[in-house]
Parts: structure tokens; sequence; C-alpha cells
């Protein structure tokens, strides 16, 4: 197959591009110059570097390369979207048609600019689906009677977010909301939580956006995260089970193992 790859931040294109290269898909990389991982290059047999702003250079390379299959790997972050970038004429057109002006609005606009063009976005996990969370506890440990209170009352506020464009995580203490995910990210988040609860213990939930596609914004878990909950008294994470990307996921596991710390994936 051949496919074009946006890639952002994180490992995320990192993984999806070694995973290419395992199937022999096909792959040019179109690398956000603000996210991207210098690494890209190296992964892929084309690779373009264009700023955020450039929408009509993305579709000039799209174009020029035949590519009509596109996935977005990586994280963008909110803060930089809204902040600091020169949009093009392209995108200008796009940010004066949204209704509001959040990250999905945005992206979506882009989408259907891209499927104007005859280009199609694909669900962003689709290289990397052995990655994808499963059904019930990863880890040894199992989420104990508390931190599965924790866990279903993290889910129905985390639900009733889902239609809003903020983060995708919640910290749960006591079955109280402590925090919700902004633009600062999960791990900020779980530090400006911990500083509320007085040393008790936290559950982290993390849930994808009330929307069936996995075009974008997949949420994403990895090794990364476990320090952050150990040093914030995280004891227990939750995620969407087949909507949740794990990123070095046995890594991840054996991680919490060793910390005490048990990981579970929801339906």
């Amino acid at each position: 197959m051949r496919y074009g790859l946006i890639a952002g931040n994180g490992r995320f294109p990192l993984l999806a591009l070694e995973s290419a290269r395992r199937l022999g898909h096909d792959v040019t990389v179109i690398a956000i110059r603000e996210e991207a991982p210098a690494e890209v290059e190296s992964l892929a047999p084309r690779c373009y570097w264009i700023s955020l702003g450039q929408l009509g250079k993305l579709i000039e390379i799209l174009k020029e390369e035949g590519i009509a299959e596109v996935v977005m790997c990586g994280q963008i972050k909110h803060s930089k979207i809204f902040s600091g970038i020169v949009p093009d004429w392209r995108l200008v057109k796009v940010l004066a048609s949204l209704p509001s002006k959040n990250t999905g609005g945005l992206i979506g606009g882009v989408i259907k600019v891209l499927e104007g063009e005859g280009i199609q976005l694909r669900d962003s996990t689709t290289l990397l689906k052995p990655l994808l969370a499963c059904a019930g506890a990863m880890t040894r440990r199992k989420p104990d009677k508390d931190e599965l209170a924790n866990i279903a009352y993290g889910r129905r506020v985390a639900d009733a977010l889902s239609g809003f464009d903020v983060g995708q995580a919640v910290a749960v203490c006591e079955r109280a909301c402590v925090a919700l995910e902004a633009m600062e990210g999960t791990d900020a988040m779980l530090r400006r939580a911990a500083g509320l609860v007085n040393g008790r213990r936290l559950t982290l939930v993390k849930a994808a956006r009330g929307r069936e596609h996995l075009l974008f914004d997949v949420p994403v878990v990895g090794r990364d995260t476990i320090p952050a909950m150990r040093e914030t008294g995280t004891t227990a994470l939750a995620v969407e089970a087949e909507r949740t990307l794990m990123l070095d996921k046995q890594e991840m596991i054996e991680a919490a193992d060793e910390a005490g710390i048990a990981i579970v994936g929801v339906e």
C-alpha cells in the first residue's frame, strides 16, 4: 500500500514508520517542522518538512507524489495550533469557515479540504493495530475496589466531556474529579492533581473523544506515563480498549508491574 504519513510529535510516527517498513508499505512522510522528531527522515524513503500552517504545501506534496490515502500520526500540541503559526491562504479559508475554532473543528475542516482534492484520511492506528489496548487487566495487579469505583466515576466524567475540545484524561481521587486535562498534557495534569490531594491515591482515566472514528487525536499512553504516575501517587490507569494506543506496550506494562500500578482496558 502507498500512504502519506503526516508526522506530529512523540514516538507514534516513528513506530508507525517502523511497522510500515516491516509490512512493506510505501510511505511518504510529511513532517510538521514544529513537532516531528528528526528521526522520521531515516525511516522513510521520502520525507518533506512543512510548517504547521502550510495546508496548500501539504496538498501540493500529496498530489505530486500521487498519494490518495493519508494517516495522521503523533500529537500536535493545541497551544501551537492557535499561537504563532502563519497560515497560508488555504488554511485561512478553513479558519474563516469554522463555527468554533477548536482543534477538532480545525482538523475536521482540513479533512473536508483534503477530501475535496481526492485525498482520504485513514484511521491513525492503521499501521499499529497490535499496539491498541486490549480489554481487561493488562498488568499483574488488577485495580482494587476503590480504584474500580474511581474508574467508573472517571468514565462518566470523561464521557460527559467528550464533546468538548479539552484533553482526554481525568484524575480521580475517592470518586471525586480532581483535575481535567487541558493544553498542559497528562503528566502536568497529574502533578497539578497531586498538589490537591495531600498524598492520597489518584486514579487516571483516559478516554477517546465521543466519536466513532480514530482519524486523529487518538488517545496515546506509553512507558513515559509510568514515571509520572509513580511521582504523583497515581496507582491505576484505565484506557479505552481497542481505541487507545500503547506505545512501547510491553515495556510500559513491565514498568507498571515493577511500580505496582494497575492498567486496565475498559470497553
